[in-house]
């Protein structure tokens, strides 16, 4: 078989104050290390907040984007490529105007041709944009086919003024890879995309880090082991497209005693969710590592996602591979993710309230653990790639 060489490039990728940022890119890249006719080099490519931007961030409690000197792959590194942007251009990011958006999508595409030898099979981006426009300049000017993987955000909530340059994106690229079918059919009813280019592909999880333990046992490690107690969780960023504004209103109206909540993750909410919650029970742990996450997952008796909207959300499969039942709303690609009707309330009327009263039963009535765990299965990582692979090759 023909060894194929690829160019891998994204934005997101693990950050300073965020060290789980596009962990579902390392996965990937851990998995490709395994396979002999694949190469590949992977670009880590952003902005950096400078002086201004950081006092500016601070004033509104934001935390700065700062890059780490490499991101780590087993035994490989890569040096972020860093896009230099005036004060004026990061000000108009923030305020989502365009130009300036596709002023540092044209800045990343050229840090990439300037900086490494391309020559290369296929150019994958993760994101439509901003990469997915770099990917396309890139493909102008070598004539390389390039893939993009649509991650949620950039589909689902991307603005109109968008749609023109993502149309531009989608019908130049050689595949489109959606992280759900759901995510897939708001696409193709949005944007002018031809359906035999699109495919469905989701994240995976990592089976040697998510796995299932004694639930008593991790909490009695966590120090957060009480008798006859029940345990539910959220992880996710604290932020209102996660819904996290509403946690007080759910966990409040679940309404048990003996009932301890946890919340792995940060956001610009967190305070606000703190103050609404004295009156609880509650763990706070901020953003720990993917091995901590497992743990605090096991130490759930139910994890939730009320999630306004969701591309795939991973979260859902590394707690069902921990043994860990997943209650969702019905948006985007979490029924999907979630994979059991049971567990999904429908966004609606009264929301919170009926969301809260399914956990409730659930925690009555129990749930069989073995069938959510075999469930997960189907999304290891390596049967994930192996799908990319088959893009690849085929293009």
């Amino acid at each position: 078989m023909i060894t194929l060489n690829i160019l891998i490039f994204s934005e997101m990728f693990p950050k300073k104050n965020n060290p789980s940022s596009g962990i579902f890119i390392i996965e990937r890249l851990k998995e490709l290390n395994k396979i002999n006719d694949i190469k590949y080099d992977f670009i880590p490519i952003s902005t950096e907040d400078n002086l201004i931007m950081k006092t500016l961030k601070k004033a509104r409690n934001i935390k700065p984007l700062i890059l780490p000197n490499k991101i780590q792959v087993e035994a490989r590194s890569f040096i972020p490529l860093k896009v230099k942007l005036s004060t004026i251009d990061r000000l108009g990011i923030l305020k989502n105007i365009p130009k300036y958006w596709i002023k540092y999508a044209s800045k990343m595409a050229n840090e990439i041709i300037k900086k490494v030898d391309i020559d290369y099979d296929i150019i994958h981006a993760h994101r439509v944009f901003p990469e997915g426009y770099a990917a396309y300049l890139i493909n102008k000017k070598y004539n390389i086919p390039y893939i993009i993987t649509a991650h949620g955000g950039e589909i689902h909530s991307i603005s109109n003024k968008y749609y023109e340059i993502i149309n531009l994106i989608f019908n130049n690229a050689s595949k489109i890879i959606f992280v759900s079918e759901a995510l897939r059919k708001i696409a193709l009813n949005i944007f002018d995309i031809k359906e035999e280019k699109t495919v469905v592909i989701p994240n995976g999880y990592n089976q040697n880090i998510f796995k299932p333990y004694d639930k008593n046992e991790i909490r009695k490690e966590l120090g957060i082991y009480k008798k006859n107690y029940n345990y539910v969780g959220f992880v996710g960023n604290l932020i209102p497209i996660k819904r996290a504004d509403k946690l007080p209103d759910i966990f409040n109206l679940i309404g048990i005693k003996n009932t301890k909540f946890i919340v792995v993750g940060d956001g610009y909410l967190r305070n606000e969710i703190e103050n609404k919650t004295k009156n609880l029970d509650i763990l706070f742990t901020g953003r720990v590592s993917q091995n901590d996450v497992a743990k605090y997952m096991n130490a759930m008796d139910i994890m939730i996602l009320p999630s306004r909207n969701e591309g795939w959300p991973c979260v859902v499969l590394e707690a069902q591979a921990c043994g860990t039942d997943v209650i969702g709303s019905n948006n985007g690609g979490i029924p999907e993710a979630i994979g059991f009707e049971e567990y999904i309330v429908e966004d609606d009327d009264n929301f919170e309230y009926r969301f809260a009263k399914r956990v409730r039963e659930v925690l009555k009535n129990g749930y069989d653990r073995n069938k959510i765990i075999d469930r997960a299965k189907e999304f290891t990582w390596e049967n994930i790639v192996d799908k990319e692979i088959n893009i690849y090759n085929k293009i």
